[in-house]
């Protein structure tokens, strides 16, 4: 018996295991809220504003997350 694997599969496999999988992925973000990750990203947004507008939109924290890992 063998077994195959392809590298699609392991990498599918790997990124699905960490959470990083694209059933996972944030949805994309309309114009408003693209223009409130730019601004806290550039610091014109303060934490606490910022929590507020991550609790009504959680997909915001994690562009803002992913945003930073890239950089």
């Amino acid at each position: 018996m063998s077994i195959h694997f392809t590298v699609s599969e392991l990498t599918r496999n790997l990124f699905h295991s960490l959470g990083l999988d694209h059933e996972r992925a944030p949805r994309s973000l309309n114009p408003e809220e693209n223009l409130l990750l730019e601004c806290y990203l550039a610091g014109q947004i303060p934490e606490s504003a910022w929590s507020d507008y991550v609790f009504e939109t959680p997909d915001l924290a994690r562009h803002a997350q992913a945003r930073r890992l890239s950089q």
